[in-house]
């Protein structure tokens, strides 16, 4: 089987992106073991790469309120509407992550299929029925979604944290699709198996 390339477009080489850059991606090997491949295609232009982390960040590693959202809920608006959005790449890639946060090998498979079906919580549903809503159908949002949410405990400033991931990601899914974005392989068995033991 001959594997897809990465993207469908050009991939810079390391030493032909800014210093920042390579600094970033650099730090992200270190972590993970291998370079994402949404950190490569995004290099492809540099000024959108570091606008799109950069909102990313502020998002992903905002810390929420006590009853906030958890890292593993926003990671399950990432799934959960990048299946609607039919995007292999953050399913896979943001399904990973999920397993790992919420230690819990069937949770993005539920989530990217039918968040519905899943095993979470009814504040979970509520939560992403919200962020189902932005995805399919931001300019039915009312005021009675915002009720909704409050009643699980929700603040108007999680509402727009659930929003915002909702439409980066929304972003990020078109983009991943119209460059046939390539899912790393070490992706897909992350979170499903124990991790072996250190000697």
């Amino acid at each position: 089987m001959t594997k897809s390339p990465t993207s469908r477009y050009p991939i810079p080489a390391l030493d032909q992106v800014p210093q920042d850059i390579r600094d970033k991606i650099l730090e992200v090997q270190e972590k993970a073991g291998f370079v994402p491949n949404v950190f490569l295609t995004f290099a492809h232009r540099p000024a959108e790469f570091r606008a799109f982390f950069a909102y990313h960040d502020a998002l992903l590693l905002r810390e929420s309120g006590p009853n906030g959202l958890t890292k593993g809920e926003k990671e399950m608006i990432i799934v959960a509407t990048s299946g609607a959005n039919g995007c292999l790449y953050c399913v896979v890639a943001h399904g990973a992550i999920l397993r790992i946060y919420e230690k819990n090998p069937l949770i993005a498979d539920q989530l990217a299929t039918n968040y519905l079906k899943a095993d979470i919580t009814p504040r979970q549903k509520a939560m992403l029925g919200f962020a189902m809503k932005v995805c399919n159908a931001s300019y039915a949002v009312t005021d009675d979604n915002f009720a909704q949410l409050h009643e699980h405990g929700f603040t108007d400033e999680d509402a727009w944290d659930i929003a915002g991931i909702t439409a980066l990601f929304g972003l990020s899914n078109r983009m991943a699709n119209v460059t046939s974005m390539r899912p790393n392989d070490e992706f897909y068995l992350m979170g499903r198996l124990p991790r072996p033991a250190k000697n």
